[in-house]
């Protein structure tokens, strides 16, 4: 049976929860924001990318990432995936309705609303682009705006493989975006795995500007969590991490991850 943490204890820790390690990039965000509280994040890389499954088999997968960490004792969760956001949030939200829980999507409306003559692009998953949350968020934001999306395949799986200025991650990029060189001047990250590839996007692209979720989860986290009377301060935070693939390579690479700019 899942435990859920006391709601008025704020000593619990925030589960933050991914495909793998992409969601590093919203976690840095989050310890940024809130530096004293706990943080716990699981990244699944034995089942990445999500962005290729079925979004029923998302929801498994998420499902079980968070009973294990409500069991564990978290206070509050993070989906820090666009694409287990999309797929697997709204329905644990009423699974769970006593726990915060907070998701990533791209951050379309800040692309939309900043200065620009051009396209926006959006670089996501088949899963994100393909579901019908993020058709609603282009038709709430982007209805009178030049949007192009790019299911970008194969650039989560080598984006985990660290070595992130090797060339073949250049030729991959080329191939996803190239076409969009100088069409468009504002990129929406929709995967947290991208922006630890802004460099070799810009490379590709030219001068862009790109907009991503970690900010504004960051926000939302944060309200909730004050809300809810479970906002921790006074305290110096942890950070812990862990994976599916439990080797000493792979969590050496997740706070490699942790360590790099986004």
């Amino acid at each position: 049976m899942t435990r859920i943490a006391n709601r008025a204890d704020s000593e619990g820790f925030v589960g933050v929860f991914d495909s793998g390690a992409g969601g590093i990039s919203v976690l840095q965000h989050l310890v940024r924001a809130l530096p004293g509280e706990d943080f716990r994040y699981f990244g699944d890389s034995a089942n990445a990318p999500y962005g290729a499954k079925t979004p029923d088999e998302v929801y498994e997968l998420s499902a079980n990432i968070t009973e294990r960490m409500l069991d564990e004792g978290a206070k509050a969760l993070v989906i820090a995936c666009n694409t287990a956001t999309s797929a697997a949030a709204a329905t644990l939200r009423r699974r769970y309705p006593e726990v915060p829980i907070v998701g990533v999507e791209p951050a379309l409306k800040p692309a939309v609303l900043a200065a620009g003559s051009k396209k926006v692009l959006v670089m996501a998953t088949q899963v994100t682009l393909a579901l019908e949350k993020f058709h609603r968020l282009a038709e709430r934001w982007a209805a009178n705006t030049e949007l192009e999306t790019v299911a970008c395949v194969g650039l989560v799986d080598r984006i985990e493989q660290g070595h992130l200025d090797e060339p073949d991650l250049i030729d991959l990029l080329e191939g996803l975006v190239g076409a969009y060189r100088g069409e468009v001047d504002r990129v929406v990250l929709g995967c947290t795995h991208y922006p630890f590839v802004r460099t070799q996007i810009a490379q590709v692209l030219g001068d862009v500007r790109f907009f991503d979720g970690g900010e504004g989860t960051a926000r939302q986290l944060r309200r909730l969590l004050t809300q809810n009377d479970l906002l921790r301060e006074g305290h110096d935070g942890t950070v812990s991490l862990a994976s599916s693939i439990d080797t000493p390579e792979q969590l050496a690479l997740y706070r490699w991850f942790f360590n790099q700019p986004v």
